[in-house]
């Protein structure tokens, strides 16, 4: 099995829009790119990657660089290096590993700078509908 830690490497977060401003409806631009995968001396794999975070309209901007250490069996390690060479994508572990590290790095540091969070916040029934949707449920045992 594999096992993954995360380490950021680099923070450049910015904040556009002036503070007296009220922030308009915006759009979030999320991508992560892998930049590559490569095996050191000790068998591990090091996956280096780019988070970067854009408002629309421009009201800040975040990047952050990191890597990602990747052991596990020699079998499995092979085996990511091989199909990075055919170039497929990497095991969706190391992605979401990375994401989940890189995104709540990324909502502190948009508390910080008092922007909206790149991740969508869950959103809270009202009471009114709430109470026809209980009414609507059926439960069986």
């Amino acid at each position: 099995m594999l096992k993954v830690n995360v380490a950021i490497t680099n923070i450049s977060a910015e904040r556009f829009w002036d503070l007296q401003k009220a922030i308009p409806p915006i759009q979030i631009g999320t991508n992560i790119n892998v930049i590559s995968i490569e095996r050191n001396k000790n068998g591990v794999l090091i996956v280096p990657f780019v988070l970067s975070i854009n408002y629309n309209p421009s009201i800040a901007q975040i990047n952050l660089k990191g890597s990602a250490y990747v052991v596990g069996e020699p079998k499995e390690i092979e085996k990511v290096l091989k199909d990075h060479e055919k170039k497929q994508p990497p095991p969706s572990l190391i992605v979401q590993s990375i994401a989940n590290f890189a995104f709540i790095e990324s909502v502190l540091i948009s508390r910080t700078l008092n922007i909206p969070p790149p991740v969508p916040l869950p959103k809270i029934p009202d009471a009114k509908n709430r109470n026809k949707k209980h009414a609507e449920r059926e439960y069986t045992a």
